[in-house]
């Protein structure tokens, strides 16, 4: 089942003058409307504001003709070889590690053309399988040998002599399995016809596009002239060696280089996994940079998904007077509808408003298309009852999924681009059936607050993620406030210290989320489009790096916590992750800090030992994930601990890196005594200052009351005394 009219733009934000691409498929044939909204508020739920566009003037806005748009997924390598001879006799030689084997052949290597004509070696659960195929004739030689998935094995094959050679050899023994053997027989077929076509590694090619992708690793494919025996290493002294594409070489890259004499470089489609253990890995090394032959292998999935490819159907010109927020791109036709979001982001080197918003574009880009698993009855009731967004990746797996997921083989996905449809990044889309609120996270999440700055009348610009990585404390400076949404969750050093400095500087940070500036993300400038994660070593994981593993491929360093890389949140907001649990809320009760009169501006007008008990994010104020002030983990000594969280819920837990034993924490307190939120503030040199939250359900509490509550006080009279 595909969704039958959705759309992506070829970036999260533009610059007034700019533009930016818009790419749709409508499977429901006809034509589309389009044209932009401004989005104000982007949670459906009948109890709140409910769902808010304003319409806005565009250039683009009018009626354009549907065409349905495909997405091939599973990453491969493609090889222009013009001058490569396999016409005549060769050996091929190449290592493979398959992680998910079935009955239909997966392409390891393959050279076929237009008309089907050439070789490909692949794999079954059986074992290893060459096909010739030329003029209409086939021949095909299989093993029988089952191999084992994670294992790796090296595979000969060699055409000519008027026959076909097939050797599979295990290069460790995996005790109780047959997986080595060969086999040959009599085929007088030369694939000559084949001899223009381009190599591919990973996938065979058809009309273009890869098929019967490999889920698995190789490593050093290569081939010779002649006929010749199994085994050895690659040398690129051998005076019959024709190509040997060492994957070693490049890891940081999307290129592939050939060792060979010919020099028959090619390209990677579809950004398979780099940086990964190859057969030579022994864990010596554990950095790929330092030993990259442990490292000569490329992980291809059938899943992988680097670029859409869509073709455009409009382009958005943004008008340089137009005012920086949240915009969507809106398109209707029959009985469907979708909003494209963006981010219009002021001019380069100048603010038009006092407060910055940071929107957590990483952290959506990160989360792109989760499959939570959750989409039952009772979600798609809920959804429908509010007209919410109607789809969700639990039922669609056209787009690829998340670094929260799983790709087919068991292997975690690391590796996450946006240049494709997105369905969780959409005003109205519902992340669970939250039976005390909504249930949003992430972009709708956030529009809880942008919501609230514009019904309290204080001017802000946004700002993602991409400026800041871009740009640095530049960009910041010349706000007088920064403020977080609901989950920063991921952050590259140069956005990190970007924020740092800005706090540092005099700057003056507002973090309203939880489990905030937690996990190192790496990005390449080669694949700006492209963000990295390896969950390496401790945290709340939903998946683990294979050992060996942690250091990122884009740039070549160690990935992980930042925690685990000396930078704990607690440093820079005061706070860091504690506890979590399912979507659900509670309050906070005030600490007697809270009354010492240098912070007793923070809670004027504000009545009340508890705060936040009520709000559309889980029925509370604090809840879901929560962070906690630590001393030892970087709260500064000023640091005021205003309000601490209770009440919560028995499914809530410690988190990992806290644990000693599950009787025992880092800090020997409780594990359970660690589950809570903390309001902090804190001064800092320059005129700086820090206020966080805690907890990433605080902004939903903000319009409780016709926004006249605890919560919206509290953060209007830190946001007025921050701009002031």
């Amino acid at each position: 089942m595909t969704v039958p009219f959705i759309g992506y733009a070829d970036r999260f934000s533009v610059r007034p003058g700019g533009r930016l691409e818009v790419k749709v498929s409508s499977a429901a044939g006809g034509s589309f409307d389009a044209d932009l909204v401004r989005v104000r508020h982007g949670d459906p739920n009948p109890d709140g504001p409910g769902i808010r566009y304003v319409p806005q003037p565009s250039n683009f806005a009018g009626t354009y003709p549907g065409r349905f748009q495909p997405t091939h997924l599973g990453s491969y390598a493609r090889i222009a070889a013009p001058g490569l001879d396999t016409g005549h006799a060769f050996t091929l030689v190449v290592r493979v590690q398959p992680w998910l084997l079935s009955d239909a052949p997966r392409t390891v290597i393959a050279r076929l053309d237009a008309a089907g004509d050439g070789w490909r070696l692949a794999m079954t659960a059986t074992g290893a399988r060459l096909t010739v195929r030329a003029g209409g004739r086939e021949a095909t030689v299989a093993v029988a040998a089952p191999p084992v998935t994670r294992r790796w094995y090296e595979i000969t094959a060699a055409v000519g002599g008027g026959r076909l050679a097939l050797e599979q050899r295990a290069l460790a023994v995996t005790w109780g399995a047959q997986d080595s053997g060969a086999v040959a027989a009599a085929a007088d077929l030369v694939p000559a016809g084949a001899s223009g076509a381009p190599v591919t590694v990973g996938a065979a090619l058809a009309n273009g596009v890869g098929t019967d992708c490999f889920d698995g690793r190789i490593e050093d494919p290569r081939l010779y002239r002649g006929v010749r025996a199994a085994g050895g290493p690659p040398d690129g002294a051998d005076p019959e060696l024709l190509a040997w594409w060492d994957f070693a070489r490049g890891i940081d890259t999307q290129a592939v280089e050939d060792a060979g004499p010919g020099r028959f470089a090619g390209e990677l489609v579809n950004l398979p996994t780099r940086a990964v253990c190859g057969s030579l890995w022994t864990g010596e090394e554990h950095c790929w940079r330092h030993k990259p032959r442990h490292y000569a292998a490329i992980h291809f999935h059938s899943d992988d998904l680097g670029d859409a490819g869509w073709a455009t159907d409009f382009t958005v010109e943004v008008p340089a007077d137009m005012k920086s927020g949240a915009y969507g791109v809106r398109l209707r036709t029959a009985g469907y509808e979708d909003v494209i979001p963006f981010y219009v982001v002021p001019p380069r080197g100048r603010a038009t408003a006092p407060v910055a918003f940071l929107a957590s574009t990483f952290t959506f880009q990160v989360y792109a298309n989760y499959m939570r698993f959750n989409c039952d009855d009772a979600y798609k009731a809920r959804r429908a009852a509010w007209n919410a967004y109607p789809y969700h990746p639990d039922e669609h797996h056209e787009f690829g999924h998340s670094t929260y997921n799983f790709h087919p083989d068991g292997s975690g996905i690391c590796l996450s681009s946006r240049l494709r449809p997105i369905i969780n990044f959409r005003p109205g889309y519902l992340s669970y059936e939250d039976l005390r609120g909504s249930g949003l996270r992430h972009y709708p999440a956030d529009t809880h607050l942008l919501d609230w700055l514009e019904e309290k009348g204080i001017a802000f610009d946004v700002i993602t993620d991409e400026e800041l990585d871009a740009e640095g404390l530049e960009l910041l400076r010349p706000y007088k406030v920064l403020v977080t949404g609901t989950h920063p969750e991921y952050h590259t050093p140069r956005t990190l210290d970007a924020i740092q400095d800005y706090v540092g500087d005099g700057g003056r940070l507002v973090y309203l989320g939880g489990n905030g500036f937690y996990w190192k993300i790496a990005r390449s400038p080669d694949l700006p489009h492209v963000v990295e994660i390896r969950r390496g070593e401790g945290g709340i994981r939903a998946w683990a790096a294979e050992s060996g593993e942690y250091y990122n491929q884009l740039d070549g360093t160690y990935g992980g916590l930042w925690r685990r890389n000396g930078r704990p949140p607690q440093k820079l907001a005061g706070v860091g992750f504690s506890g979590q649990g399912k979507f659900e809320g509670s309050f906070y009760r005030r600490l007697p800090a809270s009354y010492d009169p240098a912070v007793a501006w923070i809670f004027a007008g504000v009545e009340g030992e508890t705060i936040g008990g009520f709000g559309l994010s889980g029925g509370g104020a604090a809840g879901f994930e929560l962070d906690r002030a630590d001393p030892v983990l970087g709260t500064p000594p000023n640091a005021h601990v205003l309000a601490r969280s209770e009440g919560h819920q028995e499914h809530f837990v410690t988190v990992p890196e806290e644990l000693l034993t599950h009787l025992t924490t880092v800090t020997g307190e409780k594990p359970e005594d660690l589950i809570r939120a903390e309001l902090v503030y804190f001064d800092t040199a320059k005129g700086g200052a820090v206020f966080s939250t805690g907890s990433i359900t605080f902004c939903g509490s903000l319009s409780h009351g016709g926004y006249d509550n605890q919560v919206s006080r509290m953060l209007e009279n830190v946001l007025r005394r921050f701009m002031a």
